[in-house]
């Protein structure tokens, strides 16, 4: 049977996004298929926005080397295509005298994986943050935001402009290998074509288990993570984004604003047995308790419900955080078949260079 098209990308967030932009300026033709009404609408439309430094992920890790990457790809295509962004920088606070030894470790592993912090001393943080409480702060200068939806338009005007196809409202329902090629099922007949690469965010595990030639034994167990998102009633006193100390499976409740000045606050963490964005206002004493923290003057009617995002987590609540999954024809011995799975944070920031990981796995080159 003759292939329909070279390559297809399922999932058009913006890491499909950035892997089918990729693809398509190596010279391939290349369709996005993406099940919801419009791109974007997914994991990259329910997150902070932030354009994340890299201190947090193990050093080596393709975590660690993709936010890394990725912050200088995404910076320079910011500022190249004229996309809302700023270099706000962000403080990580220690609240507690205890808490410092965390606080260095952070400060070392930073210096391991080539992100510029500053550590500063309570007075220090205080001259930055007069409204913060902590002992002892990191200051990360090249840490950011951006809009998201302006990223979206622009990686797929980009994608567009090479040639690329995006097609909405169309499920990849299951994928059939045979011959070196792949035929994807979708509600309107098989599509073949010669390389497939699964971008589907909270749906990428499912659908590899589609996949008919796919080993089973290659495929993390699918957990999710729940978090939700306040905004803030009234001025928040504060010009740069404020994390705490990170959690085990989160980098805890912090502030964060988009580029229009309006700030919020998560997200929490529970987990979820479904994709689910019902919002439970039922812990916004607790959310608040944590916020204060760091900020003691904020009061719990402070807060009004923004949203709730979810998060592929491939590992469970017991377990240490998980690195990304790239998953080429050397996992899994299919040709031409990339997976990338639990992409959650920093997946924003890493989207283009996650873009160059596939690029390499299907042996393409560089455009």
């Amino acid at each position: 049977m003759p292939i329909d098209i070279d390559t297809v990308v399922v999932g058009a967030g913006v890491v499909g996004l950035a892997c089918a932009r990729a693809l398509a300026q190596t010279g391939l033709e290349v369709l996005i298929l993406e099940e919801e009404d419009r791109p974007g609408e997914g994991i990259s439309s329910r997150n902070s926005g932030v354009i994340h430094a890299g201190m947090y992920y193990p050093t080596g890790s393709l975590k660690a080397r993709c936010c890394v990457r990725g912050l200088e790809l995404l910076y320079a295509l910011c500022a190249q295509r004229g996309i809302a962004h700023r270099r706000c920088g962000k403080l990580i606070v220690a609240t507690r005298e205890e808490d410092v030894p965390a606080l260095r470790v952070i400060e070392i592993r930073a210096a391991a994986n080539g992100v510029e912090l500053h550590w500063l001393e309570r007075a220090q943080a205080l001259r930055l943050e007069p409204a913060l409480r902590c002992v002892a702060a990191l200051d990360s200068p090249n840490t950011g935001i951006v809009d998201v939806p302006e990223l979206v338009t622009a990686l797929l005007g980009e994608f567009e402009a090479h040639g690329g196809r995006l097609v909405c409202r169309t499920r990849a329902q299951a994928v059939r290998c045979a011959n070196g090629e792949f035929s994807v099922e979708t509600a309107d007949g098989p599509l073949r074509c010669r390389r497939l690469v699964n971008a589907a965010g909270l749906g990428a595990i499912a659908l590899a288990q589609r996949i008919d030639a796919l080993p089973a034994a290659t495929l993390p167990p699918q957990r999710y993570g729940q978090g939700h998102y306040y905004y803030a009633r009234g001025k928040v006193p504060f010009a740069r984004l404020i994390y705490p100390l990170p959690g085990a499976a989160s980098l805890g409740v912090h502030l964060g604003m988009d580029i229009t000045g309006r700030c919020r606050f998560g997200p929490d963490m529970r987990w979820v047995e479904t994709v689910d964005y019902r919002f439970d206002d039922s812990r916004r004493g607790e959310f608040a308790a944590s916020v204060r923290q760091w900020w003691p003057a904020l009061r719990d009617e402070d807060l009004l419900p923004d949203f709730v995002g979810v998060r592929p987590k491939i590992h469970g609540p017991a377990e240490p955080a998980a690195d990304f999954l790239v998953q080429g024809p050397g996992v899994h011995g299919i040709d031409g078949l990339v997976n990338l799975l639990g992409i959650e944070s920093p997946g924003l920031t890493s989207c283009l260079a996650l873009a160059e990981e596939v690029v390499r796995e299907l042996g393409v080159g560089a455009g």
